[in-house]
């Protein structure tokens, strides 16, 4: 945000400052006394195990300006430490990321209009978001999350970043309910809403797919007339949101332009597209990205090639151009860069090649059902692609309600169908996964179980040999990332694997 004073910050928030100082407030502001920097705003949320307000007078005497603390938790009487005392420091977050954007917009001389994005989807916001980012970042100066800040504190926070030079702010918006995107796009009101997918990821919180599909949406609902819906034209769940919202549409899709979902009235509609898609060896896709307007025959705007395997990449990469397109950028500029675009976030598909000709590919960040069968699919096609063997690594899928059973069974029945050599099953689906797997002919001596990550890698060590290719992929809870990193360790690092030609 912009330094201001003290009571300037109280007003945008609703609270009292108390023990003002003479220097202005920012420009970050942090929820970490370990991240303070000169001047920061210090946000002490409340909590049962960790409370903030333990950290506020450290976090000052550290460099911080001032803290944001909560009128039934700190007295302002006994200390002179600089604070605004609000109702909810949490709350007043929220509305400080409003009350900044809506600052940004009114400020006069702007080299461009302040574009808010929102990207929402069962799998691959964070991907989708980290390329998004990279695209606009190379027109005007962008915010984007760290990582998955993708809720009711992490979307507000990333926002207090914005300031007169921000071009773009780009929101992941993350749900565990109905309602909940709606706050989000309060924090960060979006003129562009992304929406990738409706899946089984938090199946047990919502109860059905149809329940996920109207929670995501709310993301279209929000945006203005003169804004974009950015959808996915081969997720009828998706596509079906065109009916929620008045604005404009950019379809995305791996499917054929004419398959597009066809508009009830006259707003402005682009697709987008690819052709000539091919694969290296490695999993990683190149293709022509493909552009119509309206009712216009598609064309060519350019040759992209991803530099993160998996084709739900490709699905992620072509979301991105149509946003990227949608905010007004060139199609030939957005072609080209996302040609060799990485991820800024780390364990999505990450290719770990090791000194005994190993291959490690750490997915670890989340995990449900169709995430890991795309996983699965693309290591498969590494292995065949480079006539190796392959296994995996696979720990529990949560928030999976009564379908936890079953849908564990048939990933283990995906694996095994898939022609993995072996796996390890880690946590309390273990056993479901197993028995998914020897049901699908995987041989006995194959598969272990295991229940914490030591046993894991004692497991792994049984099974694995020199040149596997190796998918260590679970829920974040799970945290399987330590068990890909600690055998990357064990089997040594080595240089990147080639392009090995396409397929």
């Amino acid at each position: 945000m912009r330094p201001r004073s003290l009571d300037a910050v109280a007003d945008l928030v609703g609270g009292t400052a108390h023990h003002v100082p003479a220097t202005s407030i920012g420009p970050r502001v942090v929820i970490d006394s370990r991240e303070v920097e000169p001047g920061a705003l210090f946000v002490a949320l409340p909590g049962d195990r960790v409370d903030g307000h333990r950290f506020v007078a450290g976090a000052v005497a550290d460099g911080a300006g001032a803290a944001l603390v909560a009128a039934d938790r700190w007295d302002p009487a006994s200390s002179d430490v600089p604070v605004v005392v609000v109702d909810d420091p949490r709350a007043a977050l929220g509305r400080l990321s409003r009350a900044l954007l809506d600052a940004e917009a009114d400020v006069p001389g702007r080299t461009r209009p302040l574009l808010v994005l929102g990207i929402t989807g069962s799998m691959g916001k964070t991907s989708t978001k980290d390329l998004v980012a990279h695209v606009l970042g190379a027109a005007a100066p962008t915010v984007a999350p760290r990582n998955s800040f993708n809720n009711e504190i992490g979307v507000p926070l990333t926002a207090t970043a914005v300031d007169g030079a921000t071009g773009f702010l780009v929101s992941e918006m993350g749900a565990r309910g109905i309602g909940h995107i709606t706050t989000l796009c309060e924090f960060t009101p979006p003129r562009i809403g992304v929406v990738l997918n409706v899946a089984h990821a938090h199946i047990g919180e919502f109860g059905s797919q149809q329940a996920i599909a109207r929670a995501k949406g709310e993301l279209v609902e929000a945006l203005p007339v003169e804004g974009w819906a950015v959808l996915n034209a081969d997720d009828p769940l998706v596509a079906a949101m065109v009916e929620r919202t008045a604005a404009a549409v950019a379809w995305f899709s791996l499917g054929e332009h004419a398959d597009r979902p066809r508009l009830p009235d006259a707003r402005p509609t682009v697709w987008v597209g690819a052709a000539e898609v091919e694969h290296d060896a490695w999993g990683r896709h190149h293709f022509d990205l493909l552009l119509a307007r309206g009712e216009e025959p598609p064309v060519s705007v350019g040759r992209v090639g991803l530099a993160t395997p998996g084709r739900a990449q490709l699905s992620n990469a072509l979301a991105a151009a149509a946003a990227a397109i949608a905010a007004g950028l060139e199609p030939s500029e957005v072609a080209a860069s996302l040609d060799g675009a990485g991820l800024r976030s780390r364990w999505r598909m990450e290719l770990h090649p090791c000194a005994d000709d190993s291959l490690v590919v750490n997915d670890a960040y989340n995990a449900n059902p169709d995430a890991v069968l795309g996983a699965v699919g693309t290591v498969a096609g590494m292995a065949r692609d480079n006539q190796r063997r392959f296994g995996v690594v696979l720990g529990d899928m949560l928030e999976l309600g009564d379908q936890a059973v079953a849908d564990h069974r048939a990933t283990g029945q995906a694996v095994a169908a898939a022609g993995a050599s072996w796996a390890v099953f880690v946590g309390q689906h273990a056993g479901d996964q197993a028995v998914g797997a020897r049901s699908a002919g995987l041989d006995e001596d194959s598969i272990s179980e295991a229940a914490d990550h030591a046993t894991a890698l004692e497991q792994i060590g049984r099974h694995h040999r020199s040149g596997d290719v190796v998918l260590v992929k679970g829920s974040r809870g799970m945290a399987l990332e330590t068990v890909a990193d600690a055998l990357v360790a064990r089997l040594g690092p080595a240089a990147a694997p080639t392009d090995g030609g396409a397929a």
